[in-house]
Parts: C-alpha cells; sequence; structure tokens
C-alpha cells in the first residue's frame, strides 16, 4: 500500500465507530463517549466519507451495522489496541521500563565489574535487555561511530573528533612477572620500565594502545621492547607469565581480580610512571535513549570500583581480550 492510499482517519473517530457498533444506538453511545448526538453523527458519517462504504443503516428504531462495518470494526479495534498498547510501552521506555542497550567495551571490563552493575541496573528495570560486545579499542570506538553501541567503555586517551568521552578512571601500567623471576620479590611492589629492557615480554597485538604507548616510553627511554609472544587475549598473557615464558605489561583495571598466588607478582611500573584513561565514549551529538543513559549514569557513579575475588590459582584466571 503507498501511503497516499492510507486513509485520513483518527484515533478518536476509530473509537467512535468501534462504541457505535458495541452499543447499536446514537444516543447511547454518545452518552459513553460524553459527547453529543450530532457530533457523533457527524463523525460517522465522515468516516464513511473517507472510506467510500456506509458502515451502519440507519432507521427510526434502531442502527445497523452492515458487513463492511462489521470488517472494519475488526480492523479498528486491532488498531486502537496496539495504539494503546504502543503507548503504553512507550511510557515504560520512558521511565527506563522497557528498550534494549548495548556497550562496547573490552573483556576485562565485560568480566569485571560490568556483571555486577549490570545486576544493580537490573534489579529496577528487570525488562530491558543488555548486549554486551566486547572487542579492542579500534573495535570499541567504531561501534560507538556506527551505532552499533549506544557507547562504549574503552579508552579515553586518544580518541577521533567526532566521539567524546567521560573519563572514569585512571590506571597505571604493571609489569606482571613470572613468580620465580628474578624481577619478583616478596617485599617489592614497584619496578622501573628499564629494568624490562632485553626481558622477553608477551603482548597484545602490534597496533594495540597499550603496546604502542609501552614502545614510546621505551623509544624515549633509549631503548626498544623484546617481545616473544604476541597473543589476543588476557587468559593468554597471563597463563605465558604464569609458566615463565615472559613478562606481561597491563593496565590496573586488566590484573585478575584475585590475591596474589605464587605464579606471578604485578610490580607498578613508577620510572617512567605510565597509565591509561578509562572513559565512558560516546558519539557527539548523538541522543542515549533512556534506558541506555541510566546504565551509563550507573557506570559514571561507581566508575573504578571492582569486585574482588578471593581465588588463589592463578588457572581460573578469566578469558578477557587484550583491550587495547
Amino acid at each position: 500500500m503507498h501511503r497516499s492510499d492510507i486513509p485520513d482517519l483518527r484515533a478518536k473517530e476509530l473509537l467512535t465507530v468501534v462504541t457505535l457498533a458495541e452499543y447499536g444506538s446514537f444516543v447511547a453511545a454518545a452518552a459513553h463517549l460524553k459527547t453529543s448526538q450530532p457530533a457523533l453523527t457527524r463523525t460517522v458519517k465522515r468516516v464513511e466519507r473517507v472510506l467510500g462504504v456506509m458502515l451502519f443503516a440507519r432507521n427510526t428504531r434502531k442502527v445497523e451495522i452492515t458487513p463492511a462495518g462489521r470488517e472494519f470494526v475488526a480492523v479498528a479495534e486491532r488498531v486502537l489496541d496496539d495504539l494503546q498498547l504502543t503507548v503504553r510501552n512507550l511510557d515504560e521506555v520512558t521511565r527506563e521500563q522497557r528498550g534494549r542497550v548495548t556497550v562496547s567495551t573490552y573483556s576485562a571490563f565485560a568480566i569485571n565489574p560490568m556483571p555486577y552493575l549490570i545486576r544493580s541496573y537490573r534489579e529496577t528495570r528487570p525488562l530491558v535487555e543488555v548486549r554486551i560486545r566486547e572487542g579492542r579499542q579500534l573495535e570499541i570506538v567504531e561501534d560507538v561511530r556506527s551505532g552499533a553501541a549506544d557507547f562504549g567503555i574503552g579508552y579515553a586517551n586518544s580518541l577521533p573528533d567526532i566521539l567524546e568521552s567521560t573519563v572514569l578512571s585512571t590506571e597505571p601500567l604493571y609489569a606482571i612477572v613470572p613468580g620465580s623471576h628474578r624481577l619478583a620479590g616478596a617485599k617489592r611492589t614497584k619496578i622501573a620500565l628499564a629494568e624490562l629492557r632485553g626481558e622477553p615480554l608477551v603482548s597484545g597485538p602490534s597496533e594495540s594502545y597499550l603496546r604502542r604507548m609501552l614502545d614510546g616510553a621505551a623509544a624515549a627511554s633509549g631503548f626498544t621492547m623484546n617481545y616473544v609472544v604476541t597473543v589476543d587475549r588476557l587468559l593468554s598473557v597471563m597463563h605465558h607469565v604464569c609458566a615463565g615464558v615472559g613478562v606481561g605489561v597491563l593496565a590496573e583495571g586488566c590484573l585478575p581480580p584475585m590475591q596474589w598466588g605464587e605464579g606471578f607478582q604485578a610490580l607498578l611500573i613508577t620510572d617512567p610512571p605510565l597509565a591509561v584513561q578509562i572513559g565512558l565514549l560516546t558519539l557527539r551529538g548523538r541522543y542515549l535513549t533512556p534506558a541506555s543513559a541510566g546504565l551509563a549514569s550507573l557506570i559514571r557513579q561507581r566508575a573504578g570500583k571492582r569486585v574482588p575475588e578471593t581465588t588463589k590459582s592463578c588457572s581460573p584466571v578469566p578469558a578477557a581480550a587484550v583491550g587495547s
């Protein structure tokens, strides 16, 4: 059907026809609708004129609906029911009770703290569906730019002009060394970047933001990093470190949420101090739906709060992409 073929009828006119069909009397229908009988008659005549058919056969005693009228009333009732349901749903959407939210983020954030944030979010919005897309920084930026995600959680240090960010936290970088490594120590908590010169490193992809930051800092200090293994996921970084293959470098938010066991030790890089900013990323000028704005607000309120675990073993480190 072309839009030009759609009859010019209003919802109140449909309601008038449905009510007249139900009561079978202009007087009773007018009283129910709280309008005058002449006004109701004019409305019915207009609907018949627009449709080009007679909906009701009138005589001095009663009003009888025609076959065309019965068919039209059935359609009008469905339209009014759908409209009523839609308005109710829109009200729920406005109050954040319905809808869908898509968030793009790196896997470490998706593992912790995202599940706990979503649990809190769904306590008051149980009918909202939340979708999590996990990827590296370039994929997060593209998801937000293209509209595949309502917003993203990623690095806020370097973004294209079409995106804007709200900084959630600043996370320092840590060197993750095997527990038996010469750089490890029972009382040691810090390390200088230069101490990693020549050390075999386990790293994320060369195009990742974190690796480019490390390469820049090393170059400024007059050396290059010695990458021996390149992996895609945090799980692989941690297991290579635990196996003694090499040293990893991760942002604080990507560290496994557990007490340190004997498998590895986390040393804060202090010379020079290196850190990344984690931000909530949005497309400039894009309107956030009430449901997505509610989740974004919750994330901003609880930024940087990770839920700790007490697992001491190195092996159950959750799989997570090297973000980044």
